[in-house]
């Protein structure tokens, strides 16, 4: 009968209405309210997130999106693979963020499927990058741009940090505290800390400068074709000169050594959701704070495969 389950002490209808509440509430509360023994939650649980996995399967994805998660201190990670056309984690493994690490996805998914994939959405780790050159030969790179603007907020930090020692001890409190604010996007800002930007940018022009170049470098993944987003970077990177902006001029030269990986977004058939990998990433980091902590590895994998599947 399929009704019943393996275990004679619960019904297979039971164990889905387990998982089913443990979507949308922790372990222990399920427990309490079921009446269970907070293993038995867990144990349940793996069952019901089992059989949405095998009713997703394992897709043959266009456009997939790469990432590691860490699990725990001491620089241990896990790779999480997406497929971006589809809108949902496909793969999680390995023991750290090496090539061999992404290895695994591709021999999982297999040498024909492999080759299918066009598009794949990364930083730009070259462990990465090296497993996906051998693997998935057709495959064209595009890195994140949310890894890029992020390593773009590192400099301007840099800078604030390099002009509050810089400046005078009168002028230093109008820096002093600033930092969400000049690294948030303007249109976040509430009308009292916007106030307080424009009184900082107003009293040091290098920060000003710094801030506004930050600011319209987000206009690079709006063009639709490579030499217009060129001539952009072009401009932008001259606008550099004569400012003494090291950690700028450093973020230049990162951008020219990856730019194919850049300009490739450019094309409108790579035109993919590349906040869907970052927004995965919040996603599991609340399944860790919720759970405090994951230590069972197959009980975390299973977790991050079904966040974006329907229930049964």
């Amino acid at each position: 009968m399929d009704w019943l389950a393996k275990n004679p002490r619960y019904t297979a209808r039971y164990a889905l209405h387990v998982g089913a509440l443990c979507r949308e509430m922790t372990n222990q509360a399920v427990a309490v309210s079921e009446r269970l023994h907070h293993r038995t939650v867990k144990d349940l649980d793996k069952l019901y997130m089992a059989k949405q996995v095998a009713r997703a399967g394992m897709p043959a994805p266009r456009a997939i999106g790469v990432d590691e998660i860490a699990v725990r201190k001491g620089h241990k990670y896990r790779v999480v693979v997406s497929d971006l056309d589809r809108g949902r984690p496909i793969w999680v493994g390995g023991r750290g963020r090496t090539e061999a690490d992404l290895d695994l996805f591709f021999a999982a998914l297999g040498p024909k499927k492999s080759l299918r994939i066009e598009l794949a959405a990364m930083d730009m780790w070259r462990p990465f990058r090296n497993s996906l050159d051998r693997n998935a030969k057709n495959a064209r790179i595009v890195f994140d741009k949310f890894h890029i603007m992020r390593h773009l907020s590192d400099a301007l930090d840099t800078v604030r940090r390099h002009e509050y020692k810089r400046v005078a001890e009168k002028d230093r409190t109008f820096i002093k505290g600033q930092r969400y604010t000049l690294l948030s996007h303007r249109e976040n800002l509430t009308l009292e800390v916007r106030q307080a930007l424009k009184t900082l940018l107003a009293a040091n022009k290098r920060l000003n400068t710094a801030y506004l170049l930050k600011e319209s470098f987000g206009q690079l993944w709006d063009y639709h074709r490579e030499g217009w987003a060129r001539r952009f970077f072009e401009r932008w990177r001259a606008a550099l000169k004569w400012q003494r902006l090291k950690p700028y001029e450093a973020f230049a030269d990162m951008i020219e050594r990856h730019w194919d990986g850049i300009s490739a977004y450019c094309d409108p058939k790579n035109k993919v959701a590349l906040g869907f990998v970052e927004g995965l990433n919040n996603k599991i980091r609340v399944l860790q704070r919720r759970a405090y902590g994951l230590r069972d590895p197959e009980y975390l994998r299973l977790k991050i495969l079904t966040c974006m599947l329907p229930e049964i």
